[in-house]
């Protein structure tokens, strides 16, 4: 096919008609003809097609008539095989917008005559890619045939190996048959990584002769990147996950003892991978890091062992002496990665070597006390840190480092390892004392100082305490160092000041000094004024924080007032201005939770808070919203139970979830709730699968032990 051809009647299209994932699509006429003529700014054409029209997976109207352009291309031999995984993008995605479903695969199955022909093409590549493509359109009368017949006469590995792929998206069982013979250690790599997984999609048992196809493939990664299944990049990690997803005793043991064998290979790369894939299978499956702990123990020295060691934390304790022994080598960068995994594996025996090379052991002090430290246990009070801690607190008092602003602000990276020095001392209370000067000391520039001096503070005598207030009030404009002050000293003018001052500043000001005021209740009643003009300020575009705003100032009233004729219609207005708007769906939840406060002052708010019951993340706050100010005889429990338990099932808000297992109460579930919750409790499945990647397999050792105690209380 000519490419004149190929492009008949693209500017008479009517474009301007359909959309695709930036508006209009009045663009694709001179993206397609870009692309197709291949000259110096196809590639850059190539990537606003996939951007506009398979916008990270999700297809459009658009979408259906481009198709038949990108078919009439790849058959004219001009820019085939990026034609045609583009086309195969688009007859892979279950996710449409606009359009209705299956259109788009539709559209690309009518363009099979036109592909068909290329499966037989003398490039390789474009067989391959034709294979790939062909396979995503998932026709039996026309698709399968032609793979089948072009599976029996290929001889390219790669190419049959897609081929193969190809055939079981169109016939598992077909696929699963022919792989059967091909997983010996004569079939070329490609093909017999293929056939492993046409028998894990088509959920065949795994077998030895499974097994020992993996071991004798890896390393993977290179032949998995010989096709096109982007989901099979990472091959090792893939079969485990796809084990381990059965869910069944079986399938575990086999997953963990093909990571078991790939551990402990004796070649770095196989190590490697296997190390990545370890690390999925942790977060995975509660019992695999007990199975494969003693295996990745011996590998500490590799980055990827010892982080993954520190992701498990205290259940892979028998780590800690190779960790402790790494952690004290001279070089900084491999014994500060020892010293982080040390840090949340064995924290006792971490603290003296942390404080033996403090400042130069960044990623174990953020493990300590920054974004990694766990919410649930204080790094432990020591007392060679903490006199390290003071002295590099002393220094920061004196120095003006290079770097730093004519202002004398500091620097983010000097913020940062203040922060974590101060949170250090925040978390050991009282026992940290002593450090009490240097904390007044960097206050000047560090006013976060204040949130651990009074942490610190608790129970000083008449002549410290009023030292350390002067060191606050001389700071007090800031709202937390105010709040500091009061918390201190109970001394409300410097907070009503700054206060005052924050609500002026906008939505992220009047939220702050919103939520402090409310802790202080009715003794805050002189700043109502204030509050009532920060919620009637003028606002540009209802975005997140501002609706957050309006939350925390109706309940500041409340608190403050008890007026609920005045709050009651802001909180409804922020259940309105969040229903069905995505970036909203938080800030509902938090509102839900939040008008528990009101009591039964709350109670025009009931139907608002049944409308999200259905919704698993908000449901668990509506619950808890409702048995709040609900009237109690209308309340359905059993309903509002299901809910809470479909949000841990899902899972949505696990934490808000066990919060309303515990206010729901003991007779509330019935037996076969109850059941249901046992098995989420001790099943080997982890229920939190999402967050910081670092904190997963933590989080959801703490949920089991909360479910735990739920069905403790449950009987």
């Amino acid at each position: 096919m000519e490419l004149l051809t190929a492009l008949a009647g693209l500017d008479a299209h009517p474009w301007a008609t359909v959309n695709h994932a930036y508006g209009p699509a009045e663009d694709l006429p001179g993206l397609l003809r870009t692309f197709a003529e291949g000259g110096e700014d196809a590639e850059e054409a190539l990537d606003e097609l996939y951007g506009s029209i398979v916008h990270q997976g999700t297809v459009y109207a658009a979408s259906v008539d481009a198709a038949p352009y990108l078919a009439r291309i790849a058959a004219s031999g001009r820019q085939t095989v990026d034609a045609l995984r583009l086309l195969g993008c688009l007859a892979e995605s279950e996710d449409e917008y606009g359009v209705e479903p299956g259109a788009v695969r539709a559209v690309v199955t009518a363009q099979l005559p036109l592909l068909i022909p290329l499966l037989s093409d003398g490039d390789a590549a474009v067989r391959q890619a034709a294979g790939w493509t062909v396979g995503h359109t998932r026709d039996s009368c026309t698709a399968l045939p032609a793979v089948r017949a072009r599976l029996a006469a290929e001889t390219e590995p790669a190419v049959r190996a897609e081929l193969l792929t190809a055939y079981g998206r169109l016939d598992r069982a077909g696929a699963v048959a022919e792989a059967r013979a091909l997983l010996g250690p004569d079939t070329p790599a490609p093909l017999r990584l293929a056939a492993v997984f046409a028998a894990l999609d088509a959920e065949e048992p795994w077998l030895a002769a499974h097994r020992d196809a993996v071991l004798g493939l890896l390393p993977a990664r290179e032949t998995a990147r010989s096709g096109y299944a982007d989901e099979h990049r990472e091959p090792l990690s893939v079969v485990v996950g796809i084990l381990l997803g059965r869910d069944t005793d079986a399938d575990r043991e086999s997953a963990l003892a093909l990571l078991d064998a790939a551990l402990r290979d004796e070649r770095p790369e196989v190590r490697a991978e296997a190390l990545w894939a370890a690390d999925r299978a942790c977060t995975m499956s509660r019992s695999a890091p007990q199975r494969l702990i003693p295996a990745i123990a011996p590998l500490a020295a590799d980055w990827a062992a010892a982080q993954l060691l520190g992701k498990i934390g205290p259940a892979a304790a028998e780590a800690a002496p190779v960790l402790a022994e790494l952690a004290a080598q001279p070089e900084d960068e491999p014994a500060d990665q020892a010293l982080a995994a040390l840090v949340l594996v064995a924290p006792q025996a971490a603290a003296p070597l942390l404080a033996r090379a403090l400042g130069r052991r960044p990623r174990a002090m953020q493990c300590a006390a920054g974004s990694h430290a766990p919410a649930d246990a204080p790094f432990p009070f020591d007392p060679e840190l903490f006199a390290a801690v003071r002295a590099r607190l002393a220094a920061k008092a004196l120095e003006r480092p290079e770097g730093r602003k004519d202002c004398g602000c500091p620097t983010t990276e000097d913020h940062n390892d203040t922060a974590q020095l101060v949170h250090l001392l925040r978390q050991w209370g009282p026992q940290a004392v002593e450090a009490l000067p240097e904390l007044c000391a960097i206050l000047p520039r560090f006013q976060y100082a204040a949130t651990a001096i009074t942490a610190v503070a608790a129970g000083i005598g008449p002549e410290r305490r009023e030292q350390t207030a002067s060191a606050l009030r001389a700071d007090a404009r800031k709202l937390f160092v105010a709040q500091a002050l009061h918390e201190l000293t109970g001394e409300t003018g410097p907070l009503f000041a700054a206060a005052e001052a924050a609500l002026a500043t906008g939505a992220r000001g009047g939220g702050e000094a919103a939520r402090a005021l409310a802790d202080l209740g009715p003794a805050a009643a002189r700043l109502t004024p204030a509050l009532r003009t920060s919620l009637g300020r003028t606002i540009d575009r209802d975005t997140t924080p501002e609706v957050d705003t309006d939350l925390a100032l109706a309940l500041a009233l409340w608190r403050i007032t008890g007026e609920a004729a005045e709050v009651v219609p802001v909180l409804a207005s922020v259940f309105d201005r969040s229903e069905g708007r995505r970036w909203f769906h938080w800030t509902a939840a938090r509102a839900a939770r939040e008008v528990a406060v009101l009591g039964p002052a709350g109670r025009p708010l009931t139907a608002r808070l049944q409308a999200l019951l259905d919704d698993p993340a908000q449901a668990p706050s509506a619950v808890l919203g409702l048995l709040a100010v609900a009237d109690p005889a209308g309340l359905d429990r059993a309903r509002l139970a299901e809910a809470v338990l479909h949000s841990v099932e899902t899972p949505a808000d696990l934490k808000g979830a066990c919060d309303a297992l515990r206010a729901l109460g003991a007779a509330t579930l019935t037996p076969e709730q109850h059941d249901r919750l046992a098995a989420l409790a001790t099943g080997d499945r982890r229920l939190v699968v999402s967050g910081s990647d670092h904190a997963i397999i933590r989080e959801d050792e703490q949920l089991r032990a909360t479910l735990a105690s739920v069905l403790d209380r449950v009987g």
